[in-house]
């Protein structure tokens, strides 16, 4: 995204704006749990194991765990609400901007219609669902370690672990598909650039298609870059594609480069193939 516009800056580093501070919060929120499991862990190793029951110290520290659990799950909730309901429509409209730039139109000609209302709603609402899905799972997975650590304390025998302990439930990682571990930190850059450039992309095309009236937008992308995802052979660069097209492919992969301008030469053109190279 290399266009510049008239605000100054283009529209990749005014998005970096808002992905550099979601992207703090969020591993900000999974910091609370990380440091109350390594704080268990630490009052753990200290517990002398006894087969009568929880010693007071363990149930010390385990209720400093759950305090810290309930302080994650407000934070992390508190993300994901002021990232749907503030920064998403914010960068909504940064990308309905630069598309009215890049056609010289003013920015600030920008409104709020009930199209555009109802396109940041359905995104923001698919990307809290997600959002909350790691939450509840990233809970359930804690209270999976806490009874783990309870059932360490009462084990007199000498097997237990306490590295075992945290690599069995790293609550710093979150679980793709196939049970694949990946950090808080990467997972937390990727969906949030991912969500950050399909949001401001939706907006460039649904701008193009309502305000500027064309139906074509030029693509610029990575040089290597496919058009469904990054390894199609259907390359997205220097291509032309309907706005119906950038809609259901606004981005091909988190970190993607994508950016559409807009084509108002072509309104009205029926003999074009989406996809065509220029």
């Amino acid at each position: 995204m290399t266009t510049p516009v008239r605000r100054g800056r283009t529209l990749r580093q005014r998005l970096l704006t808002y992905i550099t501070s979601g992207i703090g919060r969020l591993t900000a929120a999974w910091r609370i749990l990380t440091t109350a499991q390594t704080a268990l862990l630490a009052a753990l190793g200290t517990i002398r194991p006894s087969r009568n029951g929880i010693s007071r110290r363990f149930r010390t520290a385990a209720t400093a765990f759950n305090t810290a659990l309930a302080a994650f799950d407000r934070a992390a909730r508190a993300f994901a609400e002021g990232w749907v309901a503030t920064d998403l429509p914010l960068i909504y409209r940064e990308g309905a901007w630069a598309m009215l730039d890049s056609a010289d139109r003013d920015p600030d000609s920008f409104t709020w219609t009930d199209r555009h209302r109802a396109a940041i709603t359905g995104t923001s609402a698919q990307y809290y669902a997600d959002f909350i899905g790691r939450i509840q799972e990233t809970i359930r997975r804690a209270r999976a370690f806490l009874r783990a650590a309870q059932d360490a304390s009462r084990d007199t025998g000498g097997r237990v672990s306490l590295e075992r302990l945290r690599r069995d439930h790293p609550l710093d990682t979150v679980i793709y598909a196939r049970n694949a571990r990946h950090p808080v930190e990467a997972w937390a850059r990727a969906a949030i650039t991912w969500q950050a450039v399909t949001t401001a992309n939706t907006a460039a095309a649904r701008t193009a298609l309502d305000e500027l009236g064309t139906e074509w937008l030029e693509v610029r992308d990575g040089a290597d870059c496919g058009w469904e995802s990054h390894d199609s052979a259907d390359k997205a660069d220097r291509t032309l594609r309907t706005v119906q097209d950038a809609l259901a492919h606004p981005s091909a992969h988190p970190n993607c480069q994508r950016q559409f301008l807009p084509r108002l030469d072509l309104i009205g053109r029926t003999s074009i193939r989406s996809g065509a190279a220029l």
